[in-house]
């Protein structure tokens, strides 16, 4: 028996809307939740059209499945993801083609799936739990009929075929998920080997994958109860599939500044670099968790992979700036620089919240011009909350020539049992790192 999809109402309005021109097909997204039981499907988005330069790319063959740009499809699928909050992912994909393509769809749609789950994960930096579901969902719809045939393919297993899945409509899916919100202070310091833009890609991203550990390995308290086991999120209340309230829990994430071993020493390390980037700010946290029966831990993993990935994208922005720039060859300009902050608004079907991230010298006019081109919907300015990041910073600059070296020291860890002690947010651990050459400060929203 194959996995099965329930799906929420809007989407097949949204499906059924969507019409392949002749000789032509549409593909888009399927985002949602997962869970080892079943999953969840609450939004729908075409793959938006492509703006070339100049004349239009030529035909690469005979049917129009041919000509579906994958480099497109999975960019997309990146931006999409990027502006989904924690508990929600990316589960797979749709295609609408005239009845005359549909024996061959399901070869598009393997070809597909594989990219775009490559080129998702290819950045991640939390590590896959043993629930985590690893079959990702296709769904072909002809233009004609309306017909659909729902299959899927398991993305660990590069020869894997397609396998049968159910795919059933309810209203509602989503309206009372309980919505998980934190806010969290972040202070990393990174250093940076090298002056070019490939070093500090390099460099950033190990920082970061040594502190996306720290913050799995965090303890995290949701509604004010430690969330480890298989406990129930919600405890004492019935489910009724008529009820439309959504709870909202607070969580709060704490790192220890100790070692899980005591009796475990480290060695000193001595790094050359250049230069240190310093992230800091607080940053504020959403996650979404389905009403069956959720576990306890399940949660506290959605709200805490979604603090690593707000953090991790706004990184990745910079980085991505920083290529483009042409004076990034030239290194890291000493300084601070803000990062953009994190706005929310309501996902155009579902009654959930999608996010955004905006730039200082940008309104929520580019953030709705953004939603309309990567979520296919219409979202009025007024509606795009921009209170929960502010976007204050201080412009300064530090550079001291005398020394060449940055040195990060991890001290013995002696056989005595002390109190550990616990910071809400992120803490560096055991580490002091001296300033070298220059250090830029990347302000997330404080």
């Amino acid at each position: 028996m194959g996995r099965s999809y329930f799906v929420d109402e809007a989407v097949e309005e949204y499906l059924g809307g969507l019409q392949a021109a002749p000789g032509s097909c549409v593909t888009g997204l399927l985002a949602g939740q997962s869970s080892p039981q079943r999953d969840f499907v609450v939004l729908a988005v075409q793959t938006p059209h492509r703006e070339n330069e100049g004349q239009p790319k030529s035909s690469k063959g005979v049917s129009p499945l041919d000509d579906i740009d994958v480099e497109w499809v999975t960019e997309h699928a990146k931006q999409v993801s990027r502006m989904l909050p924690g508990g929600l992912c990316i589960l797979g994909l749709f295609l609408v083609t005239p009845p005359e393509l549909s024996k061959d769809a399901q070869n598009t749609f393997k070809r597909l799936i594989f990219a775009v789950d490559k080129y998702i994960t290819k950045g991640r930096l939390w590590e896959l739990s043993e629930d985590d579901v690893t079959d990702r969902v296709t769904l072909h719809i002809c233009s004609k009929t309306k017909k659909t045939v729902c299959k899927t393919f398991d993305v660990k297993d590069p020869k894997s075929s397609a396998k049968p899945a159910d795919w059933k409509y309810q209203t509602g899916v989503s309206s009372s998920w309980p919505m998980l919100t934190c806010s969290v202070k972040v202070d990393l310091q990174i250093p940076v080997t090298g002056s070019s833009s490939d070093n500090t890609d390099k460099s950033m991203k190990d920082g970061l994958k040594r502190w996306a550990k720290q913050i799995e390995a965090a303890y995290c308290l949701i509604n004010g109860r430690q969330a480890l086991d298989d406990s129930e999120l919600i405890t004492g209340q019935k489910k009724n599939p008529k009820t439309t309230h959504r709870p909202t829990l607070p969580a709060r994430i704490f790192v220890s500044d100790e070692q899980a071993e005591l009796d475990k020493r480290s060695s000193a390390l001595v790094q050359v670099c250049s230069s240190s980037m310093r992230v800091r700010g607080v940053v504020h946290c959403r996650a979404y968790i389905h009403n069956n029966k959720p576990k306890a831990r399940h949660a506290a993993q959605a709200i805490k992979r979604d603090v690593i990935n707000t953090v991790c994208s706004r990184v990745e922005m910079f980085l991505e700036d920083l290529l483009m720039n042409e004076e990034s060859q030239k290194g890291l300009c000493s300084g601070q620089q803000a990062l953009p902050r994190r706005v929310f608004a309501p996902m155009p079907i579902a009654g959930l919240s999608v996010c955004d991230y905006m730039f200082p010298d940008e309104s929520t006019a580019d953030v709705a011009e953004r939603l309309k081109e990567m979520l296919d919907c219409e979202t009025p300015e007024e509606d795009i909350d921009t209170s929960l990041e502010s976007n204050q910073w201080i412009t300064d600059s530090h550079s001291d020539d005398s020394s060449k070296h940055v040195t990060s020291v991890q001290a013995e860890n002696p056989k005595i049992q002390k109190a550990p002690q616990y910071y809400a947010g992120v803490a560096i651990a055991a580490a002091i790192a001296l300033l070298a050459t220059a250090t830029s400060l990347l302000y997330l929203s404080e």
